[in-house]
């Protein structure tokens, strides 16, 4: 181990640490909340890191960052030069120049320390790319969205490093909590469990170093969401959502307390707490009808009002296993004013549940047709996956709607148009 850190070998470092705790690869991944396949490609030495990756897993590790020389001030290339071998000086070489660790073209602007061009300019900047960027998802695939967003990520993260020793180190520390949020937004609409639950991770970590307890809510709460709905982990969800609300406290925006009681509300009607959930939805119909409500606080873009308390009320209602409960509140919650056709997609298929539960299957199939439609039109396996959880879910009997369903989603399995 002691060879493993002095030469920054992070695929020993790991290995070892695993083995010293008598974890599988999976047990270290879930330590490490990155994927297993991510994990097992770095163990395998198939995996390069950059600084902040290494840094990222030092902490998660437990592992004091001057072991691997990077918790120091001195120079990391020229204590590379040291201890590494040639090969490895090499990669960390590279490492160092993508990781933006050249402070020396540091200049003094109106007496502070400037690097890389980094001014008072470049947080906001940065945040309202990714801002521009949430909107267009509401009408964008996730899969052309991607791609811009991962690369803002890494300019985020790039910034970030450069600005280390500036005044505005932590306004891109929650530039960057944002562009990752955002990321795992997209990861998991397109089924990435492993890439979403990484970035959520860092968006968590990034909004904690910035010190801005709104963000640090909305990222907690985010996690939370992905883990009831997601991965289908309510209890996981509640206990993220209640250190969230620790973090919030009582007197804070009524947009906060209101989304993150709905949130809550889902994870407790997941574990079949049917009064908690009741009055979780209670207290966020009470907060979105205060005045001070009509503009939402950063980071949220749209305003939580009576028709978002609608949708999760609905959503409460389908996995508490009360129908006609949630299509009443479905009527409020799925309107054709929608901004967001995909969230209103994944609102239909719950729908389709109540419906289906209450016996009008022809009802139930025609959502869910209508839900398969638009995740087939923005490849949002997110919406797809409910289509095909809710039709797993269905026992009844074969009318001729729940044919029309099975031939769609054959048809996508074996890559075939119907009809």
């Amino acid at each position: 181990m002691a060879d493993a850190l002095a030469n920054c070998d992070m695929p020993t470092v790991i290995e070892s640490v695993r083995t010293a705790h008598g974890w599988s690869q999976g047990d270290l991944a879930r330590e490490l909340t990155y994927s297993q396949s991510w994990v097992s490609r770095v163990v395998n030495g198939q995996q390069s890191l950059t600084i902040s990756q290494v840094q990222d897993l030092a902490r998660r590790l437990d592992i004091p960052l001057h072991l691997i020389r990077f918790g120091g001030d001195t120079a990391l290339e020229g204590a590379a030069a040291k201890v590494l071998p040639p090969t490895r000086r090499r990669d960390f070489g590279k490492a160092v120049a993508a990781g933006g660790l050249l402070a020396s073209t540091a200049r003094p602007i109106n007496g502070l320390e400037v690097h890389h061009g980094i001014d008072e300019d470049t947080a906001p900047s940065l945040r309202a790319i990714t801002g521009g960027q949430r909107r267009m998802d509401a009408t964008s695939p996730a899969r052309h969205l991607l791609p811009g967003a991962i690369a803002h990520v890494h300019l985020t993260e790039q910034m970030l490093t450069n600005a280390r020793v500036t005044p505005f180190h932590t306004e891109l520390s929650a530039a960057a909590s944002e562009a990752s949020g955002f990321a795992a937004w997209l990861n998991a609409d397109l089924g990435d469990m492993g890439s979403a639950r990484m970035h959520y991770r860092t968006a968590v970590v990034r909004a904690r170093q910035a010190g801005m307890r709104l963000l640090d809510v909305y990222m907690l709460g985010s996690l939370a969401a992905f883990e009831i709905e997601t991965a289908e982990d309510p209890e996981l969800g509640l206990g993220l959502v209640q250190e969230a609300e620790h973090v919030l406290g009582p007197d804070s925006h009524p947009t906060a307390r209101a989304w993150l009681a709905c949130i809550g509300a889902l994870a407790h009607a997941g574990i079949g707490d049917r009064t908690s959930a009741a009055s979780a939805i209670r207290r966020a119909e009470r907060d979105v009808d205060r005045p001070d409500n009509a503009r939402p606080p950063w980071p949220w873009v749209f305003v939580f009002d009576q028709t978002k308390v609608a949708g999760y009320r609905a959503l409460v209602g389908v996995r508490l296993r009360t129908p006609h409960e949630a299509r009443a509140a479905f009527a409020d919650a799925v309107a054709p004013s929608s901004r967001n056709v995909k969230q209103s997609a994944v609102l239909k298929v719950e729908l389709a549940s109540a419906h289906a539960e209450a016996g009008d299957v022809d009802e139930a199939f025609r959502l869910a047709q209508e839900a398969l439609d638009t995740g087939v039109r923005f490849a949002s396996e997110r919406v797809v996956s409910r289509v095909r959880a809710f039709r797993r879910r269905y026992r009844g009997p074969h009318a001729e709607r729940v044919n029309e369903l099975d031939t769609r989603l054959a048809a996508l399995v074996i890559g075939i148009p119907s009809g």
